[in-house]
């Protein structure tokens, strides 16, 4: 992975990654570079109001557009805004009195900009023990009763960012995708107070029921796939495990033990505080102690339909390993593809080159279509 700030990871990885996301509509290579200019990698502070600086500007040009009717300006403005704002967002201590206000702003951001797509997405609320996933059905033009696929993003991050590349490579081959904000992301953490879970088979399959029961006049109700990216590599494979009307499981960064990839990170560490959060914990002692269930230890072996692992070879934040234990693991059809360590794509997620993600969206396309 290129580092724009040299022996910096967290940081260049950041920038890596808006600057991939600005394919897809997330972002202009001129902004994301200025933003980088603005800070100082030593200083958290100075990346949040970098980011926040260039959100906000964008965002107001968003709204003059918007005023003046030039809807397609807006809309391409608005996807802009709300990335940026969403990268200020996601570095900001539990703490911070702008955290929130700047997490509604962004997602305000990209509901604007969904209201004005030529496809609109559905923006959905599927019910869970008394509350609420918020969840985006993004659908292919032109296709009549696709086959969907279910993804859950990582860690804490947001359903809305899963529109920046997945779901337009699903839409493009004929499928569309549910974006959803799970257990310990986005909004069901941010506004719900959801926190996170190792057994994520329970909000995946509650997910699955209401595709079933509700959006039969949308998607093929026969067809539906389970993905997820990061830490949602753990939770993808749990709903599989325990979900067999799946038709087809989509790893985008394997994880074995959530445990094993914290046990031996510093509490200071630049993510650690999400953790605490996802997990509802008031320490990292605490945190890693809820880790120990995430695990796929005598769990993968009970995936039944097709599953196809992508991982990065020179991924540092769930190293290798994990893909390869997983693979192991597996008894069900299955592909396992790694980025080797000298090309792009090979960081966390491929966040440095989506191109290395075509194999998997096809070789998808090919089994949710079977």
């Amino acid at each position: 992975m290129w580092h724009y700030f040299p022996g910096q990871y967290m940081p260049s990885y950041q920038v890596n990654r808006a600057l991939t996301q600005a394919h897809y509509g997330g972002g202009e290579f001129a902004e994301i570079l200025e933003v980088a200019s603005e800070i100082d990698p030593a200083n958290r502070e100075s990346f949040n109001k970098a980011w926040v600086k260039m959100g906000d500007k964008v965002y107001e040009l968003a709204e003059n557009y918007a005023k003046a009717g030039h809807h397609v300006s807006a809309r391409r403005t608005y996807l802009r805004a709300f990335n940026y704002l969403r990268t200020s967002e996601f570095f900001m201590n539990l703490q911070d009195e702008r955290k929130i206000p700047y997490y509604l702003k962004c997602r305000d951001a990209f509901i604007k900009a969904i209201q004005l797509f030529d496809e609109k997405p559905l923006q959905l609320e599927i019910p869970f023990e008394g509350s609420s996933l918020p969840a985006y059905l993004f659908k292919p033009s032109g296709v009549e009763n696709p086959p969907v696929m279910v993804m859950f993003g990582g860690l804490d991050s947001l359903a809305e960012e899963l529109y920046f590349g997945i779901a337009q490579h699903l839409n493009e081959r004929g499928i569309a995708m549910m974006a959803v904000d799970g257990p310990g992301q986005g909004a069901s953490l941010r506004l719900n107070h959801i926190h996170t879970r190792y057994d994520y088979n329970v909000p995946g399959t509650a997910v699955l029921d209401y595709i079933i029961e509700n959006l039969g006049e949308h998607v093929d109700t026969s067809r539906v796939g389970i993905g997820a990216v990061s830490m949602g590599g753990y939770m993808a494979a749990r709903c599989a495990a325990f979900e067999p009307r799946f038709k087809v499981c989509m790893i985008f960064g394997a994880v074995w033990s959530y445990y094993d990839i914290w046990k031996n990170r510093p509490d200071n560490h630049p993510l650690a505080e999400i953790v605490q959060h996802i997990v509802g914990a008031d320490n990292m002692t605490e945190a890693r102690e809820r880790l120990k269930n995430f695990t796929l230890e005598g769990v993968a072996e009970k995936i039944s339909m097709p599953t196809y692992i992508l991982h990065g070879e020179d991924d540092r934040q769930n190293f290798v390993e994990n893909a390869y234990q997983v693979n192991d693991a597996l008894t069900c059809e299955h592909v396992m593809e790694i980025v080797p360590k000298d090309e792009s794509g090979s960081a966390h997620c491929s966040v440095d080159d989506f191109t290395k993600s075509f194999n998997m969206y096809d070789w998808v396309a090919q089994k949710i279509k079977a």
